[in-house]
């Protein structure tokens, strides 16, 4: 396992693994989901699984949890190797894993979703016997509840805490969590975080995969941290800070010097610095369903402004809510000064705002349906399916050939298009409607080198013509490269902006690591 910097893998070394990885390498035909990733887990220790977006955490836990067989390296449980080949296979062998979406029946009592495809034929007295057990199995993670109880009349937390409990009743001696607290408040996250420092106290092996850093820092004995479907390196002790955990997810260095700009708690917030003409977007103190705290920030037109941030931050949930995809439950958000409400994803394109999401493929294109047909629909939303003029939709499919779209002709499948055309497809979707202010999520994601080269040189013609960007990229040099500011997220609200010369990669990553006390 490779070291990186101070950062080593010395303490208990010498001590036996309950799991361990070796070398796991896996591909979904031309991508590769991981390339040798090694992970030691100990009886008696919660053990951080990390890494950003696409670095490899969900292949990885599939491939344990028996869901995708590994192509290539060795999975060891208790020494002895093993080769899962379903989650009923992985349970059996002591491997139980919760998802992050709990996958439990709301209208079955909690007995009934901890026994539930685990019980024999029908027989006299068996539901004392399934509530006794359930008991049981609630009673190891300190809980007191009925377990006759209805399921969907429980908080969330408690529902999380159940699919735990059903995770433990197969008498598993690894226990992995996959964003466990992602649906939780704090008073609920503190309560499953005790959970798991009674398990770990009784001897079980945890994988803990999250995004949150304070939680790691909270619980966590260890930590792996993958980038690319590999293994970068594993933090322990003393070492495992928030600023070593980001300098080997992003793969960059923080300094001393490193400062960015940004208020603590209370403090006021400085005004960026001036700049010709009023905003045409800004957002104060904005908050969703899925952004719980604060973000404020304000886009000038031929102003790029990148969010940076981890995974989790809340950066998706931040463009979202500017378009309207989400509902904004807190804060204002003003459009040319004026407060704009009752948004929505019509009324932001009304007002001259496109958004490329994250996920092209459930969230983007039209999956069946030709180039033509995916690339007029934002004007056939806007001017209406009998307004749109001809020469309208020749000038649309003139932005392909201008952003050098590869295609059989505007005929053809958008799903026959490799990743990067489909990207440009989306991107000339919304410049046909002439946007006024464009929310880019992750534009070059899944593009090969030439394909990223020709959307960035597009963000800077669009920024040139006057255009307001908000650009998300998980990359932080090419978040500088392509952005005139950046406003940084942590834990769903912004903590720091700088542009300039004190735009750095070394700045951004002190503000994503910094403590706020």
């Amino acid at each position: 396992m490779e070291a990186v910097g101070h950062i080593t893998s010395a303490g208990r070394a010498s001590e036996p693994a309950a799991l361990r990885v070796r070398g796991a390498r896996k591909h979904f035909g031309p991508v590769r989901a991981l390339a040798g990733a090694d992970l030691a887990l100990r009886p008696g220790e919660v053990h951080a699984l990390m890494g950003g977006n696409g670095a490899g955490k969900s292949t990885l836990i599939k491939a344990l949890s028996g869901v995708h067989p590994l192509d290539a390296g060795e999975i060891e449980l208790g020494g002895r190797a093993i080769r899962p080949r379903s989650a009923h296979d992985a349970e059996r062998l002591g491997i139980s894993t919760v998802h992050q979406e709990v996958m439990l029946i709301p209208g079955f009592t909690l007995a009934e979703n901890i026994a539930f495809g685990r019980e024999g034929p029908w027989r006299p007295g068996r539901s004392r016997e399934r509530e006794a057990r359930a008991r049981s199995a609630l009673a190891r993670l300190g809980i007191d509840v009925d377990p006759r109880r209805e399921l969907g009349a429980c908080s969330v937390a408690v529902r999380q805490l159940v699919a735990v409990a059903r995770a433990l009743d197969v008498r598993a001696c690894v226990l992995i969590l996959d964003e466990p607290t992602s649906s939780l408040d704090r008073d609920e996250t503190a309560r499953l975080l005790d959970v798991l420092r009674r398990l770990r106290a009784q001897g079980l092996a945890i994988m803990l995969v999250t995004h949150v850093l304070e939680q790691v820092e909270a619980i966590a004995d260890r930590a792996t941290v993958l980038r690319d479907g590999a293994t970068v390196g594993e933090v322990v002790g003393a070492d495992l800070t928030r600023a070593a955990l980001v300098e080997m997810m992003t793969g960059g260095r923080i300094t001393p010097a490193d400062a960015l700009s940004g208020p603590g708690p209370g403090a006021p917030r400085g005004a960026p610095p001036a700049r010709a003409g009023p905003a045409l977007l800004e957002t104060r103190s904005i908050a969703g369903a899925r952004l719980p705290r604060e973000v404020s920030l304000r886009v000038r037109p031929g102003e790029s402004v990148g969010l940076a941030g981890l995974l989790g931050s809340g950066r998706s949930e931040t463009v979202r809510l500017i378009f309207g995809a989400e509902r904004m439950r807190a804060g204002a958000l003003l459009v040319d000064g004026v407060a704009r409400r009752r948004w929505s994803p019509r009324r932001a394109g009304r007002a001259g705002f496109a958004l490329a999401p994250e996920d092209r493929r459930t969230e983007g294109i039209l999956p069946g349906l030709s180039v033509r047909d995916n690339l007029l629909i934002a004007l056939q939303a806007r001017r209406g399916f009998r307004l749109l003029r001809r020469s309208a939709a020749r000038e649309a499919l003139a932005l392909t050939g201008e952003l050098g779209v590869r295609m059989a002709g505007p005929g053809a499948p958008i799903d026959s298009l490799s990743g990067g055309n489909q990207q440009k497809v989306l991107l000339a979707r919304w410049l046909a409607t002439r946007p006024r202010a464009f929310l880019l999520d992750e534009p070059t994601r899944g593009i090969d080198v030439a394909g990223r080269e020709d959307v960035l040189g597009l963000m800077a013609r669009m920024r040139r013509a006057g255009m307001a960007l908000v650009v998300i990229a998980g990359e932080i040099p090419e978040l500088l490269r392509s952005c005139t500011r950046a406003v940084v997220l942590r834990d769903g609200r912004s903590v720091g902006e700088a542009e300039g010369t004190d735009l750095t990669e070394g700045a951004v990553l002190a503000a994503i690591a910094r403590h706020d006390r």
